[in-house]
């Protein structure tokens, strides 16, 4: 089963519109989602922006109904100049940019337990968001997605996390989801669509573009289910 978990109901609600013989459960006072989308078996969910929500969501779909692979989906803003609103960034990697235990020697970002900075994502997941993506004609980029309790909106903020960690694009919730999959040996992958440019325009651009972007990230995940079941037919 596929997980797919994204922060806003804006996020995600054109996906559930999606599900068939849907089934709606409700744990933690959040609803899970869960039925088909062209004959793929899904469990999609609003978790709420931050990092707590989206491990606290991600744990319980792992748990409680037995997803095998997850996708965040969902808006980010750009932390390079390459990547522009409505441009289409899948994370090679994670990273938790407010861990800091460099009072201990450490590197910013150090995730005790796992001993790395950064998380890959699962290559042939991504490889298929990235394909998916292309063919709904999106420019799209991979790199590192930076995640934190902040919402990103200070050109100096954004100019160190991209200096500190090689970050492309920031958001507050693909770090944490790529921390509880890959304690639970779960692939999984971050898709972000860009509603802003992290600096101190957010307050014109991310009213004006997140609904854009959000739909954008959803059509994809909707394509990408979409390619699965016609590349399921040609092999039957």
């Amino acid at each position: 089963m596929l997980g797919i978990i994204g922060a806003m109901d804006a996020e995600v609600s054109a996906i559930k519109s999606k599900v068939n013989d849907k089934k709606t459960t409700s744990a933690a006072g959040t609803e899970f989602v869960c039925g088909t989308i062209e004959n793929a078996d899904v469990c999609v969910v609003q978790c709420s922006p931050g990092k707590v929500n989206a491990a606290l969501c991600t744990q319980m779909m792992i748990d409680k109904f037995g997803v095998t692979r997850i996708i965040n989906v969902g808006v980010g803003c750009s932390l390079s100049d390459e990547v522009v609103i409505k441009d289409v960034v899948i994370a090679s990697d994670v990273c938790e940019y407010d861990i800091d235990v460099t009072a201990l020697g450490e590197p910013k970002g150090f995730i005790n337990g796992l001993e790395t900075v950064k998380i890959a994502t699962d290559s042939a997941l991504s490889d298929e968001l990235v394909r998916a993506a292309q063919s709904c004609g999106k420019t799209t980029h991979r790199g590192t997605v930076a995640s934190g309790d902040t919402f990103i909106a200070s050109s100096t903020m954004k100019a160190a996390l991209s200096e500190d960690f090689g970050a492309i694009c920031g958001e507050m919730e693909g770090g944490a989801i790529g921390h509880v999959c890959a304690v639970n040996n779960v692939p999984f992958a971050v898709l972000r669509t860009i509603s802003d440019g992290g600096n101190e325009e957010v307050q014109l651009d991310y009213p004006a573009f997140k609904i854009i972007a959000a739909d954008i990230s959803s059509s994809i995940i909707i394509k990408l289910l979409k390619k699965q079941k016609a590349q399921l037919s040609l092999n039957l």
